[in-house]
């Protein structure tokens, strides 16, 4: 898949690639992110999982530093969040397409990279052969099908080598196959000391994460592996753990 998509050199030390303290963030009464404490070492793969309507993109808006708590704080690589000078150093991939549709897949690749001060060519190619997409490089994104948008999204969020990756559902419409894939590129980033924070309801996408965050109405239910979460709930599936883990203290 790659094709000699470059993979960049482990990170080093011990700041947390992402810390949340007392986080909270309110629309009105509802509390879309209720009290949350996390701490993210780097060069993991952290699966952020939950229903629709659990919190997942608004945690990551609030890591991103797209929203501002309404109390608590975000550190992503030890630097207070919102934060202007560390953008170039996240990758952000947006639940809906974030490219622009007028624009062929070579342009919005460009655009985006201009914009984190990349100016070589080689690695806009690069990610463009990663999501299988260097055929396409002429054609304007609104005449892309769904999948290769998506896809071209996920190219957008690596152009630049970020140290930390926000994925907001970053396999939904895509082919089994690419979704291998994708998985199989994620696992060698982090390998290489890039830290990814993948959100998503599919729970068959667990096992391919070092660490799950499971989330119900803004709130951690629990935090582990895929394994020892379902052994702490005493169930055979992810599915029957979230379940058990979200019942109510008797």
């Amino acid at each position: 898949m790659s094709r000699g998509f470059a993979i960049p050199e482990p990170a080093t030390g011990t700041t947390p690639a992402m810390e949340a303290v007392g986080l909270v963030k309110r629309f009105g009464a509802i509390h879309a992110v209720d009290g949350i404490d996390l701490s993210l070492a780097p060069g993991r793969i952290y699966g952020v999982l939950g229903p629709n309507g659990s919190g997942k993109t608004t945690l990551i808006r609030l890591m991103t530093g797209l929203a501002r708590a309404t109390e608590g704080s975000v550190r992503v690589l030890g630097v207070p969040m919102p934060s202007r000078t560390l953008l170039a150093r996240i990758g952000y991939m947006t639940q809906g397409d974030g490219t622009y549709a007028e624009l062929s897949a070579w342009e919005n690749l460009r655009f985006l990279a201009a914009l984190y001060g990349v100016r070589d060519a080689a690695p806009l190619q690069r990610v463009l052969e990663l999501v299988e997409l260097a055929d396409r490089r002429g054609t304007p994104a609104l005449e892309l099908s769904g999948g290769m948008r998506r896809r071209l999204s996920l190219a957008c969020a690596l152009v630049h080598d970020p140290a930390v990756i926000f994925l907001d559902e970053p396999t939904v419409g895509v082919d089994p196959a690419l979704r291998v894939q994708f998985w199989a590129h994620f696992r060698r980033l982090a390998d290489a000391g890039r830290t990814l924070i993948v959100s998503s309801h599919v729970m068959d996408e667990a096992d391919r994460c070092d660490e799950l965050v499971l989330l119900r109405a803004g709130r951690v239910l629990g935090r582990g592996t895929a394994a020892e979460l379902r052994d702490r709930a005493g169930t055979p599936d992810l599915e029957g753990a979230f379940l058990r883990l979200g019942e109510p203290v008797p």
